[in-house]
């Protein structure tokens, strides 16, 4: 009998070890800071990031900027689950056409098919996108590249400037790779406002999720993140 409890706990054992070396790092990754509005003088404290069904080199810390690969395609989530908040944080992608996002109020459950989570998505997009994937010839106009705004995985909300279900961008204010661009989201009771390097551009009300992870994306493109911060409005 202890044989085959100890054989059972190997077993395990190998289980938990294999997966960790298989889906991501041994522990957590830190960056971004988390604040509080309601009580600024308790400081900020640091993210920890956990991989969802990333590689184990998928993302690294190279001094103050978290640099993704973007291989394989899936996402790390926020340890902390977050309801009313706002996200800034910088971005830039490194080749023409790179494709990329954050979700917010995610379940970091990944679809069978898509890899990616339920939540809602914050589009990342390199400007040559719509180059790259004209469709007959046509281009896609420039104000569907970046900062989208839809539900993922059954997620329902009610664009601002709808294109089908999702909303779109009234204003194009992406640089193109190599270039950083500012994110400031704005997430409040299922409705969710999005700046773009400064000026408010996007939004989605009545989400039918209003609480969840923060995810990064990681979808078949290098891209750089930095000066991640999170505050929090409860």
């Amino acid at each position: 009998m202890m044989k085959a409890l100890n054989g059972i706990g190997m077993a395990v054992l190998w289980v938990f070890v294999y997966a960790s070396v298989a889906y991501g790092q041994e522990k957590p990754i830190q960056f971004g800071k988390e604040t509080l509005l309601a009580a600024p003088k308790e400081g900020a404290k640091a993210i920890n990031w956990i991989n969802v069904n990333t590689a184990q080199d998928t993302w690294k810390r190279e001094k103050d900027v978290l640099v993704c690969s973007g291989k394989p395609i899936g996402v790390m989530r926020s340890e902390k689950i977050y309801e009313n908040f706002i996200l800034e944080v910088e971005w830039k992608h490194l080749e023409a056409g790179g494709n990329s996002g954050v979700f917010v109020w995610s379940d970091a459950k990944p679809g069978e098919h898509n890899r990616l989570p339920g939540g809602v998505e914050v589009q990342m997009l390199e400007l040559d996108w719509v180059n790259i994937n004209a469709k007959d010839g046509v281009q896609q106009p420039i104000a569907y590249v970046h900062g989208e705004l839809f539900g993922v995985g059954g997620v329902e909300t009610v664009p601002d400037t709808p294109r089908g279900t999702r909303s779109k961008s009234v204003e194009n204010r992406c640089k193109g790779k190599g270039a950083w661009n500012s994110y400031q989201v704005v997430c409040v009771d299922g409705a969710i406002k999005l700046s773009v390097n400064g000026k408010f551009v996007n939004g989605i009300s009545k989400s039918t999720i209003k609480k969840g992870y923060l995810c990064l994306e990681s979808e078949g493109a290098p891209i750089h993140f930095r000066n991640l911060k999170v505050t929090v409005l409860d």
